[in-house]
């Protein structure tokens, strides 16, 4: 059995923004998390060129985006700040083709294969009705393809920490949709999550203000071209104030264009260029002055949570909301925790140019001057795979748990198994 779960282990991480999957392997397979609906009886073209399919997701979505003039009324985005709403049909649609996409990528012809051990991983705050609705989808693919032996579910921080073999940590899983900080003593310490509504969406939002000013209106509606923009000039500076005034007095040395590959579109930042600062330090500070000329004239303020009756800020400094979490543990506990804050996911991954190492810093180096500010010295490091590094936790999660430990509601582990559940 453990051979069997070695060869067919197999993890999916549901982000708001992407969805990895796959099995063992350097990688996952990543596709945007999305579909578009398109053969819906309005058109016959759809029936000349072969498309029977309702929904379109993976590569694909994107030779359809021209087809619709309403484009956002067709094209969904299932998942807000790693949720998906209990009784939105359309959004747990395209989570289930998501999800069969995955399966019919990989499915095995090996006369051995009898299913998959898959470990699916949520945002930490996922309602018991998410995973309701995931061992559902799991069990009806199942019964579609036969692929699913047993599934079983886990928080997206807790697969971070199993990837990185900590058993005493803070996780700070930064994506599209939120940023949660969970601190971890063996299983993740529930009533001390923080969870921040910000992420890489924050930073795509101001990356549009930037094109605005720049002006480059009709590309700052293309939410592709503007994540791709962010991507390639966004920095983060170790201090904002200072990192601007050396960007003005020395323009030349942080001068950058960016040309789109493949076209002959380019960005040339001229001596706005110190505005790639803003782009990283919106993670890390919404709270600064120069964004509220944003906020003010449109551009959403994160919004606020509720930790255990306490409204946190949505603009609270993440080296502030860290802090907050922690204090939410055993006094004895905390010192343990801060010897060792992982930084994970796609948000946290930015480059730092080799001219530019003064101002220009890693996001865990941004994480540990806020503490140090703050009076706090603690070792922050980037996880080794920060945009993989979810998917590797289920992969080992899934060869880990034994066959025939099932699943418990109350504690949520075990397997959610072919012929006991489904």
């Amino acid at each position: 059995m453990d051979a069997y779960k070695r060869k067919y282990a197999y993890g999916e991480d549901y982000g708001t923004s992407y969805f990895k999957f796959g099995p063992l392997a350097e990688k996952p397979e990543i596709i945007e998390n999305r579909g578009i609906f398109v053969s819906d009886g309005e058109s016959i073209i759809f029936k000349i060129f072969g498309v029977s399919r309702n929904i379109i997701v993976g590569p694909e979505v994107s030779l359809y985006l021209g087809s619709r003039s309403d484009i956002a009324r067709y094209l969904i985005y299932p998942m807000k700040d790693g949720r998906v709403e209990r009784n939105d049909e359309k959004a747990w649609k395209i989570i289930y083709e998501l999800t069969r996409y995955g399966f019919e990528k990989f499915k095995p012809d090996d006369r051995d294969f009898d299913g998959f051990y898959v470990t699916a991983a949520l945002s930490a705050i996922a309602p018991d009705y998410m995973y309701e609705k995931i061992f559902e989808i799991h069990s009806r693919i199942d019964s579609e393809l036969n692929v699913v032996k047993a599934v079983t579910i886990i928080p997206q921080p807790l697969a971070v920490a199993i990837a990185q073999k900590t058993v005493t940590c803070v996780v700070v899983e930064s994506g599209h949709g939120n940023t949660q900080i969970t601190p971890i003593s063996m299983y993740p310490i529930r009533n001390a999550i923080v969870t921040l509504n910000r992420g890489g969406a924050e930073a795509d939002a101001v990356a549009a203000e930037i094109l605005r000013d720049l002006g480059y209106e009709d590309r700052a509606r293309e939410e592709k071209f503007v994540r791709t923009f962010k991507e390639k000039v966004g920095l983060i500076p170790l201090d904002l104030d200072e990192a601007i005034r050396k960007a003005k007095e020395e323009p030349k040395r942080f001068y950058v264009k960016y040309r789109v590959p493949g076209t002959r579109i380019e960005i040339d930042m001229g001596d706005k260029s110190w505005m790639r600062f803003l782009i990283g330090e919106i993670i890390f500070n919404p709270e600064h002055e120069i964004f509220e000329s944003y906020y003010n004239r449109g551009m959403s303020r994160p919004s606020d949570t509720v930790v255990g009756g306490e409204r946190i800020r949505g603009t609270l400094p993440l080296g502030e909301a860290i802090e907050k979490s922690v204090n939410y543990t055993p006094v004895e506990l905390a010192p343990s925790l801060f010897k060792k804050i992982i930084l994970s996911g796609g948000n946290f991954s930015w480059q730092v140019p080799q001219g530019l190492r003064d101002v220009a810093v890693d996001a865990a180096t941004k994480v540990r001057k806020q503490l140090r500010d703050m009076g706090i010295e603690a070792n922050v490091e980037l996880a080794k795979d920060p945009v993989y590094s979810v998917w590797k936790g289920t992969i080992v999660y899934s060869i880990a748990v034994p066959d025939d430990y099932l699943w418990d509601w109350k504690k949520k582990e075990g397997w959610y198994k072919r012929g006991k559940h489904y």
